[in-house]
């Protein structure tokens, strides 16, 4: 018979049973993904934008452009072909708006945004920069935390441009700040790149600094909805004006201003054919001497 020995309590275990221990045993791995994806018709500001969305979001994929008259519905298929659980979609309309939509596929929720003042980082041409795929910090406004629908744009972008950690395509720094701030009901997203002085050895927040980076932009809410690009209407925006409405507004002030300029015109004439001035009696004076002296 063959003796198997028992293992003592002081025995060292053996190097590679260690190996094949997984370093993340007992934890929960965050493997969240974002799918990042245009409408056909998108200009070229705002798809340098969404490419400096790629650079920014490493956990992120991109897709083929998508027709706007389809379905909105199948982003949700595509998102799940490719894995993700996070959905940024640009929306372009009549070459001029841009409106985005964050979305967690399947089931929702989902926000879509009107977004404006958009400077990408290749337009700003700014002093900051940062290591490509390292972790962002992301800094929120006081805001976020005191109404119900501004708590659940924290959530949502949250789950969207925090980077999960070990991911592969990301690296183990964080040497950025995405920070986004609510004024006037809207959200103004920045990129700020974190100094370090010359003279400090050990890292402090005194001797830190911000410098940014780009790109930035202002994202105003429309609407929320309860499900993935549709749903029940969690929340409406009361004072958003569409892009269309303003440009009426415009050409309305324009066709104003040339209708009183026409009416003025108008009067003007009726108060010279009314009002004839007095005839002159010197008028003529000069012109009879010339012919006279012919």
């Amino acid at each position: 018979m063959v003796k198997r020995r028992a293992p003592g309590p002081a025995e060292e275990p053996d190097a590679k049973q260690l190996k094949t221990v997984p370093e993340t045993i007992g934890t929960q791995r965050n493997r969240e993904k974002v799918l990042i994806l245009s409408s056909r018709g998108i200009t070229y500001r705002y798809r340098h934008l969404m490419l400096d969305m790629l650079q920014l979001l490493p956990h992120s994929k991109k897709d083929s452009k998508l027709d706007t008259k389809a379905d909105r519905g199948i982003i949700n298929e595509v998102a799940e072909m490719k894995g993700c659980g996070n959905v940024m979609f640009f929306e372009a309309r009549k070459k001029k708006d841009l409106y985005v939509w964050l979305a967690k596929t399947p089931s929702g929720p989902s926000v879509k945004f009107h977004v404006a003042n958009v400077h990408t980082m290749a337009e700003l041409k700014l002093s900051g920069n940062h290591l490509k795929g390292s972790r962002p910090v992301l800094s929120f406004d006081q805001a976020f935390d005191e109404e119900p629908h501004l708590q659940l744009l924290k959530e949502m972008f949250t789950h969207t441009f925090a980077t999960p950690k070990r991911h592969q395509r990301s690296k183990p720094f964080s040497d950025h700040v995405l920070s986004f701030t609510c004024v006037d009901g809207r959200v103004w997203l920045r990129n700020y790149q974190v100094t370090l002085a010359n003279t400090q050895r050990k890292p402090s927040a005194e001797g830190m600094s911000l410098v940014e980076v780009g790109p930035r932009c202002c994202m105003d809410p429309i609407k929320m909805f309860a499900g993935s690009f549709g749903g029940p209407v969690l929340y409406d925006n009361p004072a958003y004006v569409s892009p269309n409405r303003i440009r009426a507004m415009l050409k309305q002030k324009k066709m104003a201003r040339y209708g009183s300029k026409v009416q003025s015109r108008s009067q003007r004439r009726t108060h010279v054919a009314e009002n004839p001035l007095p005839q002159d009696e010197f008028a003529n004076v000069f012109k009879a001497a010339a012919i006279n002296a012919l």
